[in-house]
């Protein structure tokens, strides 16, 4: 498995809430930590899927954008762990598409830069073909134009390539390799089935 554009050593700073299960995850093992309730969420800057365990009174709805890293984290008392796509609620899986096309379009200057300096993953391969959407056609149009002038925004994107809504494209990616096995990982982490400690 190849991770290509994301460092991955960091750890998520900030997480949309994609589900609160007030009495755990059925099916999941009883922690400490989970007994109290759980909440499922998706990292905005590696897209990890995490479950964390609620502060007592705390309300939350999908799509609350809410601190995870390091230090006082003032609505979630612990993380629990990364979980896998599988993991998901029906809820949580419902509210995915819409939440990672909210971090891709917050995000738009690291994946407008993707598109500036995305490199080949094989000889025969661009990671841009990768993107739902672009062919070699495209591909090379994109490379073309973007050797005249670096692109700018998504709407940049968009006006000079025959590519519509970049970011929703980029976005269809993101929840391919959430979801099921890519051999190439632009902008995710691999599926973790081990605790995420933070």
């Amino acid at each position: 498995m190849n991770i290509l554009y994301r460092d991955q050593k960091k750890y998520e700073e900030y997480a949309y809430v994609l589900d609160y299960l007030e009495h755990g995850r059925p099916g999941a093992p009883r922690t400490p930590h989970s007994s109290s309730g759980v909440i499922q969420m998706v990292g905005e800057s590696y897209f990890t899927l995490l479950e964390a365990s609620p502060k007592i009174d705390a309300e939350y709805n999908p799509r609350d954008r809410i601190f995870v890293g390091k230090g006082d984290r003032g609505l979630v008392s612990h993380i629990i762990g990364r979980v896998t796509y599988s993991e998901l609620t029906n809820s949580a899986r419902a509210e995915l598409p819409g939440v990672v096309e909210i971090i891709v379009r917050a995000s738009e200057p690291f994946f407008v830069n993707f598109f500036n300096t995305s490199q080949s993953v094989t000889p025969r391969m661009h990671s841009l073909e990768l993107i739902p959407g672009i062919g070699k056609r495209l591909m090379f149009q994109i490379l073309d134009l973007r050797e005249k002038a670096p692109f700018t925004s998504f709407r940049d994107i968009e006006e000079r390539v025959n590519l519509k809504d970049p970011a929703a494209q980029l976005a269809k990616r993101v929840l391919e390799e959430l979801s099921q096995e890519e051999k190439y990982l632009l902008f995710t982490r691999p599926s973790a089935d081990h605790v995420y400690q933070q």
